[in-house]
């Protein structure tokens, strides 16, 4: 393989490698995911998503920096939008419309600034929300399970804790119960409009931020923690906001485009 053009963008911290897809093999994408991503030996990223150019945005494949495939990431969507508004230069910017495994998602630029964009996505309606509770390693743990476009284990918490996010987040996220494994949030109701949350990120591990995380935390936050429908849910990286109306999900943030480089394979 000769060099590979990238660009490098994040959200919060959550950062992500994009690639055209034409540029590399179906075949060797989770290899290259894993390569590129490694923060020692490659770029760095927490994931990396091939894309190709669509009329009204783009469309991407998702690929964890384990190289295991993943069905969305709000971040990573918000980021190829950023890249879609840049790569135009601002033309036909007001919605860009990314097509992820995920289902379909469109972007309303707010504001931009330089490389910094901020987007209200539509990101969908929840589905399969429901309380459980599940063994782990013998100790029973009370969870929120649901999809936002792809799955999640929300644990709602009186106060968040490192060293108990440390040990259950990576249990959680490969218990049995999830056969495909799952993001995994901790989430402490604060007040009716915010919430505060710890990641732990299927096929990644910790991570400042994520989009449809900030989702999920919301919802079982609102559904079963008191919690407004309209909140700021606040992770390491920062702020994002999360309405959940009768329609679906708005999640609203910003995205900045970081690097352009080629990679050496």
């Amino acid at each position: 393989m000769s060099t590979v053009p990238f660009i490098k963008a994040h959200a919060y911290g959550n950062d992500f490698l994009f690639i055209e897809e034409s540029l590399v093999a179906g075949s060797e994408a989770a290899d290259v995911a894993r390569a590129i991503c490694d923060r020692q030996r490659g770029v760095g990223a927490d994931g990396l998503i091939f894309f190709r150019r669509t009329p009204p945005g783009a469309a991407m494949k998702l690929f964890n920096a384990d190289g295991s495939v993943a069905e969305v990431s709000g971040n990573g969507v918000r980021c190829l939008a950023a890249i879609v508004v840049d790569l135009d230069a601002g033309q036909n910017a007001d919605d860009v419309v990314i097509e992820t495994d995920g289902g379909i998602k469109t972007l309303q630029l707010l504001e931009s600034d330089a490389s910094r964009f901020t987007f209200r996505a539509f990101m969908g309606e929840p589905s399969d929300l429901r309380q459980t509770e599940l063994d782990v390693d013998g100790e029973s743990v009370q969870v929120v399970v649901l999809s936002v476009g792809n799955p999640q284990c929300i644990v709602l918490t009186d106060r968040l804790d490192e060293a108990t996010f440390r040990r259950l987040g990576p249990r959680l996220a490969t218990h049995e119960a999830f056969p495909d494994g799952t993001n995994v949030e901790f989430v402490q109701v604060v007040g009716p409009d915010e919430a505060q949350i710890l990641i732990w990120e299927r096929g990644v591990g910790p991570t400042t931020a994520s989009g449809t995380g900030a989702c999920a935390s919301a919802v079982a936050a609102a559904q079963y923690g008191g919690a407004d429908r309209d909140l700021d849910v606040v992770s390491p990286g920062g702020a994002q906001r999360v309405e959940w109306w009768d329609d679906g999900i708005y999640l609203t943030g910003w995205a900045a485009i970081t690097a352009r480089g080629e990679w050496l394979p």
